[in-house]
């Protein structure tokens, strides 16, 4: 009876092992999963964040996220540079779609990165083969003096890419660029592909300084 009764306990033991240790499995593999799947959620949180951030000024990205709205804001000193290439609808028919875009796409991100290495300045948008971008959208001071400096690296990145496409012997593109400084009334507009833009006279004066500047200059 007694040897029965350790086999029983010895074998009721055993069993409260399995169950406590299949319960521990259980456990450390929920808890592994759910690690695996906070992971995953912040990796998508930052991906997104660095979209928004790619789109919008950092302080608008921060107003969207915790209200999900950015109030519009006027700003009395911001200087907006437009660029425009000069007889661009002749020399794009000289290029295959591919070459083309691969064109553009190589002058504008040669112009995000001159501008990214000023904290002041940001991209406003692309519009065709235009090229558009301000500083001063903050409740800071700024001065004009980083933006005049990234438009004359602008021309100084284009000419030494002509210089190179007439090695080439390729078609090459020339830019004017325009800059006015006064007050703009900035904010986000839409719902869908939402963009965050700038209105207001200094704008319009600014694309037309772009337009009445000679080729290869900045008209200020």
């Amino acid at each position: 009876n007694l040897r029965n009764q350790t086999l029983a306990a010895a074998a009721f033991l055993l069993l409260l092992l399995i169950i406590f240790y299949i319960r521990f499995r259980s456990k450390r593999k929920t808890a592994n999963t759910l690690v695996e799947k906070n992971k995953t959620i912040e990796e998508e949180r930052q991906r997104s964040d660095e979209l928004l951030l790619n789109i919008l000024p950092a302080s608008i990205a921060s107003e969207l996220k915790e209200f999900g709205k950015a109030k519009a804001r006027k700003f009395n000193e911001v200087s907006v540079l437009f660029t425009d290439f000069k007889n661009f609808t002749q020399i794009s028919e000289q290029l295959t779609p591919e070459e083309l875009v691969e064109e553009l796409d190589l002058c504008f991100k040669a112009f995000d990165f001159i501008i990214s290495q000023y904290e002041d300045i940001e991209k406003i948008k692309t519009i065709g083969d235009a090229y558009m971008c301000a500083s001063g959208l903050s409740e800071r001071r700024s001065i004009p003096y980083n933006i005049v400096r990234a438009a004359l690296e602008f021309q100084e990145f284009l000419e030494e890419h002509k210089q190179e496409r007439i090695r080439l012997g390729r078609p090459y593109f020339e830019a004017r660029i325009g800059i006015h400084t006064g007050p703009v009334v900035a904010g986000v507009v839409g719902v869908d592909k939402f963009a965050y833009d700038i209105w207001g006279d200094t704008v319009n004066i600014a694309a037309r300084m772009e337009s009445k500047s000679l080729t290869g200059k900045v008209n200020i």
